[in-house]
């Protein structure tokens, strides 16, 4: 890749406190080296005014002006809005791109309109441990849904942007491109580092991401079975039926590790998290259920009750002779 890229890298954020500032402001200084930055600060005023401070210079720094529930999809759709570059690559505040990452996106936009690029932690907490077990399932099912992807901004606006209203507003941007007409890459060879998240972060998480998999019902129903199964299984005493579901769950990380070429940065103890994060899934599946009979699942002050736009309507909408 040349020393400076015709790209926009895009950063949606919204920060509660001052926590990793520095760090995110080193990394976005070596950024800016390569790439034009915008940083879509969804802050409080107070941190929206000391980052802007200590940003480097040349770093765009914006508030979003896009609408919708989504935080993260309002300051995406905000800054490829006004992106300069036709490529662009947007990514959560604890990725971190190198060199190589970067060129390999950048590449990969040259023979695809939307590219789904694949993270790995930089450390490896039990925790962290745990979670790679999901990432390694779901690439198993042909690719994660990480933190950062990369698109043809002329690509979205042939379909006139997307929902912001969504929780799962990566796959809602990937299905808007590829319904419209877009060519989809799952990038599952390049792998961007990504800083872990903290234990309260992570158990956070557990389930909103269970909740994402309302935009997925082949994916759901399986997920729904598994306590069912579960609590049979114990109250029949067929520890063998446990034991099964837990070597399918390693079997299936095991491959999503094994998959592209990638596999020695990618924790090989992790597949053995599979079983935990399987049982975890289990019931924060069920849990999910309860948020959306009650009207959606709790972002942000409010309640977001789709996970995506249903893929048939997404698709009737955004067929290439309804978008030309």
């Amino acid at each position: 890749m040349p020393e400076r890229a015709a790209v926009e890298y895009i950063l949606p954020l919204r920060r509660h406190d001052r926590a990793g500032e520095a760090g995110l402001v080193r990394y976005l200084g070596r950024l800016i080296e390569r790439v034009d930055v915008t940083v879509v600060d969804g802050s409080s005023a107070a941190l929206f005014d000391a980052l802007a401070a200590r940003l480097p210079e040349g770093v765009r720094h914006v508030a979003p002006i896009a609408p919708g529930l989504n935080g993260k999809a309002r300051g995406a759709l905000t800054g490829i809005r006004l992106a300069r570059h036709d490529c662009v690559i947007v990514a959560d505040d604890d990725v971190r791109y190198g060199d190589r990452s970067l060129a390999s996106a950048v590449a990969l936009l040259a023979e695809a309109d939307f590219v789904r690029l694949q993270n790995v932690y930089t450390a490896q907490p039990w925790f962290v441990r745990w979670d790679t077990a999901r990432v390694l399932v779901g690439r198993a099912f042909g690719g994660d849904f990480g933190g950062t992807v990369a698109l043809r901004r002329s690509a979205l606006e042939r379909a006139g942007g997307y929902s912001t209203d969504v929780l799962f507003e990566n796959l809602e941007l990937e299905r808007t491109v590829r319904f419209a007409g877009g060519r989809v890459l799952v990038a599952r060879d390049v792998l961007v580092p990504r800083i872990p998240p903290t234990l309260a972060h992570f158990a956070r998480q557990r389930v909103r991401q269970a909740y994402d998999d309302f935009a997925q019902p082949g994916r759901l129903v399986v997920e729904l079975s598994l306590l069912p199964v579960l609590v049979a299984a114990l109250l029949a005493r067929a520890r063998g039926v446990i034991v099964l579901i837990a070597l399918a769950a390693v079997a299936l990380a095991e491959t999503g590790r094994r998959a592209g070429a990638t596999r020695s940065a990618l924790s090989a103890s992790a597949a053995l998290w599979a079983p935990a994060w399987a049982a975890e899934r289990a019931i924060a599946v069920w849990v999910a259920v309860v948020h959306r009979l009650r009207g959606g699942v709790p972002y942000a002050g409010s309640r977001i009750f789709s996970a995506a736009t249903p893929a048939g309507l997404l698709r009737s909408r955004l067929s290439p002779e309804g978008v030309a």
